[in-house]
């Protein structure tokens, strides 16, 4: 085979200016950021179950449980063992592995195709429209697949006898309800996770830029607390603004997969019933203490083992490029 064909057998993948410097992102490294994706989440999530058993419990029971974080805790260990603080530990690393597959991967995806198709100059002044709209359709693709593992934890975390397992979780639910009930929350898990990742992708990238510019430095040039650092501080304000932004869909979501919660009828129904005799004030305050917790931690060491991740990997992390700066 000459040199002319085997041009025309391969097209390479066109190269993006970002961080100052061609960079080729093609299958290869969007396969890395999934992974890095499912790894960081799955890890995470996995490690705040504890937090999550008391955050639910707490929207689900507020009369028993309303003794905060710690007194929570405490009750069900009194009540049934510190092994009930693991419930649902299978169904959360499975879930957000494959919700952090498609949303971190499917972020950087959007985001850089974004960029290709838009340039350096209009990419740039366009950052966070890109961050929200790339958050966006990445979370609502992951949902589908997060929220037949969401309502199984939420049902074995309100009723600790309701299942031994995860598979065990989905055969009964599946035999008591079908296939709908897994997507029973699947309004409400919408309404929280896509707020919940556009403000967590936008407001960290907003928190890192601020962070770099304070510091006179850029992720090519990193301040002393490193990139990692970088990633870290700006989680936590990510992480704290998204859930806050997202926490009564959240409160919805917990509380619509509980047994008989909002009577009969469609889901939409049976939401604004929750909605009405919970009122929006509890909605949006019950167990948000817990949350911002929870979700502050969460998302600072969701970025910063992102980028460790795709480190190891071998993948240099794609960051937006000012053209001024060339």
């Amino acid at each position: 085979m000459n040199a002319a064909s085997t041009s025309s057998a391969f097209v390479a993948p066109k190269p993006l200016a970002t961080s100052g410097a061609k960079k080729v992102y093609d299958l290869e490294y969007y396969l890395k950021g999934a992974a890095a994706g499912g790894i960081c989440c799955s890890i995470t999530h996995g490690a705040l179950t504890p937090v999550d058993v008391v955050k639910t419990r707490i929207q689900l029971d507020p009369v028993k449980y309303n003794s905060g974080l710690i007194g929570g805790t405490k009750t069900i260990i009194a009540e049934e063992g510190a092994g009930a603080l693991l419930t649902g530990l299978g169904a959360t690393c499975g879930g957000y592995f494959i919700q952090g597959w498609f949303k971190f991967g499917g972020v950087e995806y959007f985001k850089i195709n974004a960029v290709e198709a838009l340039g350096d100059e209009k990419a740039w002044a366009l950052k966070t429209p890109i961050y929200l709209a790339s958050a966006a359709c990445a979370e609502t693709i992951a949902d589908v697949f997060l929220c037949p593992l969401e309502a199984v934890r939420i049902r074995s975390v309100s009723d600790p006898d309701f299942c031994d397992g995860l598979a065990d979780g989905f055969g009964k639910m599946l035999k008591a309800e079908g296939i709908g009930g897994f997507y029973a929350g699947m309004g409400p898990i919408l309404f929280k996770q896509v707020p919940y990742t556009m403000a967590k992708f936008a407001v960290q990238g907003a928190a890192a830029d601020s962070i770099y510019n304070a510091t006179g430095s850029s992720a090519a040039n990193p301040p002393a607390i490193g990139n990692l650092g970088v990633s870290l501080g700006s989680g936590v304000i990510a992480g704290v603004a998204a859930a806050i932004i997202s926490h009564p869909a959240d409160t919805l979501l917990s509380m619509v997969n509980k047994a008989g919660a909002g009577g009969d009828g469609p889901i939409f129904t049976r939401l604004g019933r929750i909605a009405g005799e919970v009122g929006m004030v509890k909605l949006c305050t019950n167990g948000l203490l817990p949350r911002c917790v929870m979700i502050g931690s969460l998302t600072a060491g969701q970025f910063g083992i992102f980028d460790t991740v795709m480190g190891a990997l071998g993948a240099s992390k794609f960051h937006f490029h000012d053209p001024n700066s060339d």
